[in-house]
């Protein structure tokens, strides 16, 4: 399928009236990154196991051109060609490379056009936001899943071993998959649903933290390829499950940095320090910062957006080394819902009063009021957890 940015189709003005797309050049640049399996210049026929591979991942085998199966479909070549692209697959011209499962859910999405539950731009946002998350996923099984259970084998290769492998793990993942995603879904709407109003659905307020692993660049130069991944993975792997653990969602790793939120700050706070405090016991790690705070956050597609993500950002930058440093809302909010003091002297004169408190978790410092580029002059502070 093809289509370019705004809409039309390529196919239209390269071949005529007729809407069938793809000449020899759709064809012949039909093995880019992303198609679904058709080799360079061999035309449909491909590699026998790959083919196979492919009927049994996707339970069908190829039948249909992308006209074929746009008109099967009864959507136009238009929207058909806006929906594979948005899923991350490349162009492939009029390739006979589409199955049954293509036409159902092409007709499925634009069902839900036409009965008005989706707009056509929401549509397309939805089979892009799938498309990137499973390309992610897929990619990381066939990476790091299956290269660790397809070792060649006396008398087999590692293609022979792959496809009875898929075939019994296919049904197995494909039930865990739409089992997480049923129980992320309910999570998330029942966030969305516990706002106060319309608007705070979409702009929510968030604590949104940053941690980054500190001279990530330096150790890209010392240490090996195969160190350095174990390293980044170790550090996924950990931020991810202290992130989950403590009621906060991991919003997207970027090698030495993740980026996490929580609903409020206690929960973000703790986590910040909960990173530290296990990094800092591990010495295959370097030292982080984490930086935190908290505001109006924009959410698209799982990502977050917005002046409050950008302070976080900063923040992080400018931290001491295995130290969180949160903005002035954040402590505000930790001083409202009890979890901190306003001060050290207010405690002091609590304690010498002889008036009862309830335990404060964390402890805050001002530091230094410094200007940071695009955000104007901001008070950060220092977040500790309280002794005694």
């Amino acid at each position: 399928m093809t289509a370019d940015d705004g809409g039309t189709t390529r196919a239209g003005r390269a071949t005529g009236d007729d809407g069938t797309g793809g000449t020899g050049q759709g064809a012949r640049h039909a093995g880019h990154a992303g198609h679904p399996g058709v080799e360079e210049d061999i035309g449909e026929e491909g590699d026998p196991l790959a083919l196979r591979l492919e009927s049994l991942i996707l339970g069908a085998e190829r039948r249909y051109t992308p006209f074929q199966a746009a008109r099967a479909a009864g959507v136009s070549m238009d929207l058909a060609a806006r929906f594979w692209r948005a899923m991350g697959f490349a162009d492939i011209g009029q390739a006979k490379a589409l199955t049954e499962a293509d036409v159902l859910a092409l007709r499925r999405l634009a069902g839900l056009v036409e009965a008005g539950l989706l707009s056509e731009p929401m549509a397309v946002q939805v089979a892009r936001s799938t498309g990137q998350t499973t390309a992610r996923l897929a990619d990381w099984q066939i990476d790091s899943f299956l290269e660790g259970l397809t070792e060649p084998q006396e008398g087999l290769s590692r293609a022979e071993i792959t496809y009875p492998l898929v075939e019994l793990l296919l049904p197995e993942l494909e039930e865990f998959l739409i089992y997480v995603w049923r129980r992320q879904l309910a999570a998330a709407t029942g966030r969305v649903v516990q706002a106060a109003d319309d608007a705070e659905m979409v702009d929510r307020r968030l604590a949104v933290g940053f941690a980054d692993l500190v001279g990530f660049t330096r150790l890209t130069r010392r240490l090996e390829e195969e160190e350095l991944g174990e390293l980044v993975e170790a550090f996924e792997t950990t931020a991810a499950d202290l992130v989950a653990a403590h009621g906060g969602r991991l919003i997207k790793t970027l090698g030495d940095e993740v980026l996490y939120a929580a609903d409020d700050a206690g929960t973000a706070a703790e986590i910040g320090l909960r990173l530290i405090e296990t990094l800092t016991n591990d010495e295959t790690m370097p030292e982080l910062r984490v930086g935190i705070a908290f505001g109006t956050v924009t959410t698209r597609m799982g990502d977050v957006f917005g002046t409050t993500v950008n302070l976080a950002s900063r923040l992080t930058s400018i931290a001491p080394k295995d130290a969180v440093l949160v903005d002035g809302a954040l402590a505000e909010e930790l001083t409202r819902n009890g979890d901190a003091p306003k001060s050290e002297a207010e405690v002091a004169a609590a304690e010498s009063a002889g008036a009862e408190q309830a335990p404060y978790r964390f402890a805050l410092q001002p530091m230094w009021q410094r200007p940071v580029r695009g955000l104007g002059v901001v008070e950060p502070w220092l977040l500790t957890r309280r002794e005694g």
